[in-house]
């Protein structure tokens, strides 16, 4: 009888599809599950793919922080309501589930690094629909693990680095905000660490970031120093802009729980990202 493979679902976003990249160079047998053949709100193709898995990967999620604001429901359902779902199909089948969240379930107002005991107060809709998925996960009875992630960024995907680029390409002058501090975070680190947890299924909360800690602001003059653009960069405030949703202040994770964990130094930020410049 063939082996059961491990569910990526959303495994072709931009986390997705350098987890199931990862999973097949170290050797994991898996399946990817993504719109528009799969449905993630869709309770019975849900229970399918988690009847027939081995073990479970959830990428999926609507990431539209300032969308969510005007689309909760679509939001909820898809951040909550599917990780519930996904929660309670794997209970039935006895399955491990890894869930991804997000830093955004903080308010972002702590003064040092956020642990994952931290209490969580999300200000925006969509880091409130990413708490209520974690919690309705918890609340499944599962065996899961949720993995905290921040300011991703990967090949596969529009992200902060990717706009920046493009808005420095079209615009000369650039405003970036100096008062948002936290950690840009490679898809492809990401993937590394998801590897490591499938194979130890652990449970409970980690937060992964790449180490240090650096501004929006720091980090676009990095970008736009490593690409070597003409681009005349200042610094601003939050508070400068209007946007639909609120974004926290401190992102700021301590790993110290996931490393103790795998056992494996973090990778410092800005080394992956060089990498990924010279990718683009």
């Amino acid at each position: 009888m063939a082996k059961k493979a491990v569910a990526i679902l959303g495994g072709r976003g931009m986390l997705g599809t350098d987890v199931a990249a990862k999973c097949g160079r170290q050797g994991f047998n898996f399946k990817v599950f993504d719109q528009p053949d799969f449905d993630i709100t869709d309770k019975q193709q849900l229970e399918a793919v988690v009847a027939d898995a081995s073990a479970i990967i959830n990428c999926a999620a609507y990431t539209n922080v300032d969308g969510a604001e005007s689309e909760y429901d679509l939001a909820y359902q898809v951040n909550a309501q599917a990780a519930g779902n996904l929660g309670q199909a794997a209970k039935k089948f006895r399955k491990w589930v890894l869930h991804i969240s997000t830093d955004f379930v903080f308010d972002g107002k702590a003064d040092k690094p956020y642990v994952e005991t931290d209490r969580p107060n999300p200000i925006s809709a969509y880091g409130r629909s990413k708490l209520a998925g974690e919690q309705l996960l918890i609340e499944s009875g599962c065996r899961n693990c949720i993995i905290r992630l921040e300011w991703t960024y990967g090949l596969h995907g529009k992200n902060f680095i990717t706009k920046l680029i493009e808005r420095a390409k079209t615009e000369g002058k650039l405003k970036v905000v100096d008062d948002q501090t936290g950690s840009p975070t490679a898809t492809t680190e990401a993937a590394k660490v998801i590897c490591g947890l499938l194979r130890k299924k652990p449970e409970g909360i980690f937060h992964f970031a790449a180490a240090g800690y650096v501004s929006r602001f720091e980090m676009a003059k990095f970008i736009i120093e490593n690409l070597r653009m003409p681009v005349d960069l200042t610094a601003c405030r939050t508070s400068d802009y209007v946007s639909p949703a609120a974004r926290p202040l401190n992102s700021c994770f301590n790993c110290e729980k996931i490393k103790l964990l795998l056992g494996e130094p973090i990778e410092p930020w800005g080394k992956p990202l060089e990498k990924f410049l010279k990718q683009l």
